[in-house]
């Protein structure tokens, strides 16, 4: 077996499946989670070509380990984290690339207890996967379990959570051709819903494919009184109103906290990403709500809701913590969750969405030549002093935010204000700085 390095991002181990993610890197993955967990492990996945291949080596690797394994198949990535402590598992594993498209893949685990694994308990299985072992034999050799009622199970289990009354009520699903193709109908159609569904017939090379929330805007939702809109693996949706209107995780997250506040059940602050709009800042001081920002990427609003006990958090994209139901972000749980504030107020989607007004925002990826250079041209001076300038163009009613990626050589440079032209011109200006800095060798 070639002895590659395999490192966790931001989101476990991702790339290209068969070129950057081998079926030996998923074995290796499966044989150290073995030696890091023990006891039993479940693996899901989603419905990419490449995932069967995968989960299969992945639990190979765990029961050489002498781990036994639970194969869950076809399954949200929420799904696999709840049955988690349900099925007694001291941990888990999903095959998933999420929104990415089909050719790639990737590896992410859960603890025992259906949450995202530690920086340092990631480290802990990249150390192993380079140390000897003495593999078991015997009856040492963990056995493969396939769980055919998994999809059955999590339905139920969220059906437990949330179970609005919503008889009647027009739905359109986008099931992105991915994990939640199955259970995501079964939910609904249990609540009584009058259902359409698009997005739920995947070839295994269709998921997020022109569908799902990464492309959202593309959804018809003519007729009906709300659209969802999840990802290849069901963590995330954002929905779309009765009028067309795409509402996006920051408006849902919006809807939800002034629900939970009139109804005195939201503990601790909101807690959302630098990369939230700054209209739904300035809609929780105006509706008097505490929240705290974090760092982009779920593993940090998860980390700061367990530190604050926060009941709700989540990022723009659409991945949603309901702390009082989930461990992780839960695109079914979610949607349920606005529906059934739809159904009690009484109110469409477009008038509960006015709870947030959406500054206008522009987004550009700056390219930079050397590798590793990101950091250091964002903190260069002519940088600096384009964004100081910027700043006091924008005033109180816009922002800047530049963030080096810490995945790509790009630095993102995202500005919002009242006014679209000026948001647009102005991160033209820093983009151009920033060009320049890095041609600069800065």
């Amino acid at each position: 077996m070639r002895n590659r390095i395999i490192t966790f991002g931001t989101d476990g181990v991702r790339g290209v499946a068969n070129k950057a993610l081998l079926p030996e890197d998923a074995l290796r993955l499966g044989l150290a989670a073995s030696r890091a967990f023990g006891g039993r492990i479940l693996i899901g996945r989603d419905t990419r070509l490449s995932g069967e291949m995968l989960a299969s080596a992945l639990c190979a690797g765990a029961a050489s380990g002498g781990a036994d394994v639970v194969d869950l198949g076809v399954l949200p990535t929420p799904g696999v984290a709840a049955l988690a402590p349900r099925l007694g598992a001291t941990a888990a594993g999903v095959v998933s690339a999420s929104h990415n498209p089909y050719p790639d893949n990737g590896i992410k685990f859960f603890s025992g207890g259906g949450r995202k694994l530690s920086p340092e308990t990631e480290r802990k299985i990249e150390d192993l996967l380079g140390s000897d072992f003495t593999r078991p034999t015997g009856s040492g050799i963990g056995s493969i379990e396939v769980l055919g009622d998994a999809t059955r199970m999590y339905a139920e289990w969220v059906l437990q959570q949330l179970r609005p009354s919503a008889e009647g009520m027009g739905v359109l699903l986008d099931c992105a051709n991915g994990a939640a193709y199955e259970v995501a109908p079964l939910v609904f159609r249990e609540i009584g819903v009058d259902l359409t569904l698009t997005g739920a017939d995947p070839t295994g090379m269709n998921i997020n494919e022109g569908c799902g929330s990464t492309h959202v805007e593309e959804l018809d939702a003519s007729g009906q009184d709300v659209a969802f809109a999840f990802d290849g693996d069901a963590d995330r949706v954002l929905a779309v109103d009765e009028r067309g209107n795409v509402v996006d995780g920051d408006t849902i997250i919006a809807i939800l906290a002034r629900d939970k506040k009139e109804r005195g059940v939201l503990s601790g602050e909101v807690v959302v990403t630098v990369m939230s709009n700054l209209g739904f800042f300035k809609a929780m001081e105006a509706m008097e709500i505490p929240y705290e920002v974090t760092g982009v990427g779920d593993r940090h609003v998860a980390d700061a809701m367990n530190r604050l006990g926060a009941s709700l958090g989540g990022e723009q994209s659409g991945h949603v913590i309901l702390s009082e139901h989930t461990t992780t972000g839960d695109g079914i749980v979610t949607a349920l969750a606005l529906l059934d504030v739809m159904i009690r107020s009484g109110r469409p989607l477009s008038e509960l969405a006015a709870a947030m007004e959406v500054y206008p925002q522009t987004l550009i990826n700056v390219r930079v030549e050397e590798p590793g250079a990101a950091k250091a041209v964002a903190a260069s001076e002519v940088v600096r002093l384009a964004v100081s300038e910027a700043e006091s163009t924008l005033g109180e009613e816009g922002r800047v935010l530049l963030r080096p990626s810490g995945t790509e050589p790009v630095v993102r440079v995202m500005v919002e204000h009242t006014d679209e032209t000026v948001c647009r011109e102005v991160c033209e200006e820093i983009s151009r700085a920033v060009y320049d800095a890095s041609k600069e060798g800065t």
